[in-house]
């Protein structure tokens, strides 16, 4: 059975109209209604068959739980430079954040020094989601051992009007400032962000759990009031 046959027999109207509030700006009827887990399991199918490849090739794809497979299929991937051929491929079809932002390829994570130059040219892009996805790279995989204090400067400077780029910059800097503190507050010091972005951060890293108290309150302090 293809692909988009076994799709259609798992869709269910009543979670289409809760997914369609989640992503409000791509048409509804692209949208079929099919929970994570079981779309993941049939990546699985996907990824293990002789219809891998055509499935990867056939762009654009017609639904929402389509491209979501596409990239969990991807993130399956093992070869990095064949994994960076597909993610690639793939970037400019990405039309919500749900699919950018759902699937982290397994071999980014010990191919870093070859992973880095492909996250800055996703960053830099004019494709809210292909530089949403270069921020949550950065976000995930450089914010360890391999951090960088250029690498806020790099994310600071992303020019965000877009609701969902500006939400991917908070969140890439609340994160930071759980896990990079010290270098990470003088941003917020020195309103060194976007109004917006720099609430929202503050907002996002009040509700994490892994800054702590003290950093808390001293983050309400610098909260931007009209």
């Amino acid at each position: 059975m293809k692909i988009k046959d076994k799709l259609l027999k798992l869709q269910d109207e009543k979670y289409k109209e809760f997914q369609s509030k989640l992503v409000p700006n791509i048409p509804k009827e692209t949208i079929l209604g099919i929970k994570t887990p079981e779309l993941r399991e049939l990546a699985k199918e996907v990824f293990k068959s002789d219809e891998r490849e055509v499935f990867l090739n056939d762009l654009p794809h017609k639904y929402y739980e389509e491209n979501l497979i596409h990239f969990f299929v991807i993130s399956m991937i093992k070869d990095f430079d064949e994994c960076i051929k597909r993610v690639e491929e793939f970037l400019p079809y990405v039309d919500c954040w749900p699919v950018s932002d759902q699937a982290t390829p397994k071999c980014f994570k010990k191919n870093h020094e070859k992973l880095l130059p492909h996250i800055k040219k996703w960053i830099s892009s004019k494709h809210i989601y292909i530089s949403r996805f270069g921020i949550r790279m950065l976000m995930n995989e450089y914010l360890g051992d391999d951090f960088k204090e250029e690498y806020l400067k790099l994310v600071s400077k992303v020019k965000a009007d877009d609701y969902y780029l500006k939400m991917m910059v908070a969140w890439y800097f609340a994160t930071a400032l759980a896990k990079r503190y010290d270098e990470t507050i003088p941003y917020l010091e020195k309103y060194s962000l976007d109004e917006w972005i720099h609430n929202k951060t503050i907002q996002k890293a009040i509700e994490s759990f892994r800054v702590t108290k003290e950093h808390k309150e001293y983050l309400r302090t610098l909260k931007k009031t009209k």
